[in-house]
């Protein structure tokens, strides 16, 4: 089988497995059976093997000394850290972006604000909440950067759905219309600065959140 054959396999099985995991269907400390996996996708141990270091990469899973991979567990501090690691890096990012910024461009982030109102549920949101993001970083062409922001935004969304999953109600996302807004006006300077409170201020609600639901 040819390694570009493996690629696709590899990609194809951390992608189903990172939903899985992101929306609660594998719940945290599960471990990761390669046999059991590896059968159900029809695939050699060794794309099963490339999945789950993706999965490691993305802080999903983790490797146990001789015991293969599990689920990682939730933790707080985790999550602080993302936040921050997040409102950082998208602050560079949109830095970088807003001079490749396009009309179009502003068109396809009202148009995820839109989605996002309508949404009926938290995982509708979420993807929403995820395409603004993606629809106005992506222009400031660091592929590397934006490849590590995507991974934050998978680790969030594990936290996001584990905390809001039972309570969820369609909002409006008023710091996305000041983001976008900025952007039209040229306003680099605002509209970075609100992204980097808007990650923070949404990484304490979902902390918050979840130490009351453990209550």
């Amino acid at each position: 089988m040819s390694s570009g054959v493996e690629e696709t396999h590899s990609a194809r099985i951390a992608r189903i497995l990172t939903e899985r995991i992101v929306l609660g269907e594998i719940p945290p400390g599960t471990r990761l059976r390669q046999d059991h996996i590896a059968a159900e996708f029809g695939a050699s141990h060794v794309p099963v093997r490339e999945a789950f270091r993706q999965l490691q990469t993305q802080g999903l899973a983790e490797a146990l000394p001789r015991r293969g991979f599990r689920v990682t567990k939730f933790d707080l501090a985790e999550l602080r850290e993302v936040a921050e690691m997040r409102a950082s890096l998208e602050f560079l990012a949109l830095r970088h972006a807003a001079p490749n910024i396009t009309s179009k461009t502003l068109e396809e982030a009202e148009h995820a604000i839109r989605h996002g109102e309508t949404a009926e549920n938290v995982h509708d949101w979420e993807k929403a909440n995820r395409q603004f993001h993606r629809v106005i970083l992506s222009p400031c062409q660091m592929p590397r950067l934006l490849r590590t922001i995507d991974d934050l935004h998978m680790a969030s969304a594990r936290f996001l759905f584990a905390a809001w999953r039972r309570e969820w109600e369609t909002r409006t996302d008023h710091d996305h219309l000041r983001i976008l807004e900025a952007l039209r006006k040229g306003q680099t300077d605002f509209a970075c600065a609100t992204l980097s409170q808007h990650v923070g201020r949404i990484g304490k609600r979902i902390v918050s959140r979840k130490n009351t639901s453990d209550k």
